[in-house]
């Protein structure tokens, strides 16, 4: 393999400038997992559908994005990664434009698949490339400018959204990216062109990317239309499941014997990789299911406005914005093991702290423990990054960041399913049970009636009910996200200290 020389590192006002590009490429792209999250319901009444319906502008860019990220290294060593990376990031501003201007369900789908397509190569470019502009003396900044943008955009998405649906209207939850994309997509191939890397003339590997393409898009679909449908009650469900498990087995196969396939899986023999890996997917799909089940629980049933949930769940990224730089130069000190350990059972007491919530509590009585909380994040995710790509060779580089990265969306949507699923099946269940033990008697019911409440006493009880149902249901998904916590913090002990700091000279 043929090495080129490597560009000085930038400095001053460019260093600046090329860090704030790339760090609104990763926030961007990581932004609209979850900046439509709040605006299905707006959006499927305004284009005249179902609200079911509505769920395919989130899945559709979930799996174009799944789908799209792991084929960053091959991408990035066929073209050059500049060339993909302002590419991706112009096409992401023109697409985000056109979402905003679709007049069917059909055409917004559309338009998301290649949002999606495009946004994926972003994440794990903009985390290699944010490591080769920087001076090697100051890659913990690199790492926790892109840690703090991948940790804090899944929170501000809810926010954002709520907030210009509230205001506005649905369309400028993507008109509002549009200009920061296109502009910025323009000045990045002016300013880091000279950190081009020659490329390498690989064939596609056709099979692979098909039979990436059929597991991703079964999977990601079984787990959006799953609760839905009944689960395995559902022939459908059972079907994507089938074709999901032998896509996923042939493409392992496919991949691992293949010359130059399309997703290097060969990473996966550094243990240290291995082991980040484990424990990311265990720790993220807890951190993005607390996520997602808080503004739901807040919205519904405490009577929160999609902006005021956003605000209380948005607590947990304030210290995070702070800490990631530090914690980042520290890591790069001593051993980050510890740092990960201490992280993920920082997040996974404070889960347990919050298992314990009522319904009578105040907007600071939620807020304030995940503005603790948010201590942790930095913690956990910056210093597994450096152990993750510190533990694969410089040539791996790209294609390790894009399946981290891959790993990470793909346990937020599994994490998502699950959590909404199991949180209305423990509603149900807790229900059916306080529904036995609540006023057998009827001195409640007959006392409210008399005093002239009526027919409402009925509906008061019923919305009683359901609201210590959810509660108690809620505690107990909070509960077992805080076992999920503890499992990946000790999982990292399985991964060797890392023996080098990550190499920023990532060439071809």
């Amino acid at each position: 393999m043929q090495h080129v020389a490597e560009p000085a590192p930038l400095r001053g006002a460019q260093l600046a400038l090329g860090a704030g590009i790339l760090a609104m490429a990763n926030f961007l792209a990581v932004l609209d997992t979850t900046i439509a999250n709040v605006s299905v319901s707006n959006i499927a009444g305004s284009l005249g559908t179902s609200t079911s319906q509505g769920t395919y502008v989130i899945t559709s860019y979930a799996v174009a994005e799944a789908i799209s990220v792991p084929l960053t290294g091959w991408l990035a060593s066929r073209f050059g990664p500049i060339r993909v990376f302002a590419t991706c990031f112009i096409l992401f501003g023109l697409f985000s434009l056109l979402c905003g201007m679709a007049t069917s369900m059909n055409m917004l789908v559309l338009f998301r698949v290649f949002l999606g397509l495009c946004g994926g190569p972003l994440m794990p470019l903009s985390q290699t490339l944010m490591m080769r502009i920087f001076p090697k003396d100051k890659a913990h900044a690199a790492i926790g400018i892109w840690s703090m943008t991948t940790l804090v955009a899944p929170i501000m998405g809810p926010i954002l959204g709520g907030i210009l649906c509230d205001q506005y209207s649905w369309p400028y939850i993507f008109y509002v990216k549009a200009p920061f994309a296109l502009l910025a997509g323009v000045m990045c191939w002016k300013l880091l062109r000279p950190f081009e890397s020659k490329t390498l003339k690989l064939p596609i590997d056709k099979v692979g990317l098909v039979l990436l393409i059929v597991w991703v898009a079964a999977l990601q679909i079984m787990l959006d239309e799953g609760k839905d449908h009944d689960w395995f009650e559902s022939t459908r469900i059972v079907t994507l499941a089938i074709i999901a498990a032998i896509g996923f087995v042939a493409f392992l196969i496919w991949e691992l014997t293949e010359r130059n396939p399309v997703v290097d899986l060969r990473v996966f023999r550094h243990r240290g990789y291995r082991t980040s890996m484990l424990t990311l997917s265990l720790g993220f799909g807890a951190f993005f299911g607390i996520t997602v089940l808080t503004p739901l629980w807040l919205q519904i049933y405490m009577g929160y406005t999609a902006t005021i949930a956003g605000y209380s769940t948005a607590m947990m990224g304030i210290l995070a914005v702070f800490l990631a730089p530090l914690i980042a130069n520290l890591a790069t000190k001593i051993d980050p093991r510890p740092m990960v350990f201490i992280g993920v059972l920082w997040l996974g007491g404070w889960t347990l702290y919050r298992s314990h919530a009522n319904m009578d509590m105040t907007f600071w009585q939620i807020s304030f423990p995940m503005f603790f909380q948010g201590i942790g994040m930095p913690l956990f995710f910056v210093p597994l990054t450096g152990i993750a790509l510190g533990s694969v060779l410089a040539r791996e580089m790209e294609s390790a960041a894009g399946l981290m990265n891959f790993i990470r969306t793909l346990s937020g949507a599994v994490a998502t399913s699950m959590v909404n699923t199991g949180w209305e099946r423990e509603t149900r269940y807790v229900r059916a049970e306080l529904a036995g033990l609540t006023d057998r008697a009827g001195d409640t019911t007959q006392a409210m009636q008399m005093a002239g409440a009526g027919e409402q006493s009925k509906g008061t009880l019923e919305w009683l009910l359901q609201g210590q149902s959810v509660m108690v249901a809620t505690n107990k998904i909070f509960m077992i996200i805080a076992v999920l916590f503890f499992v990946a913090a000790f999982a990292i002990w399985l991964a060797p200290r890392p023996k080098t700091q990550v190499d920023t000279s990532v060439v071809h």
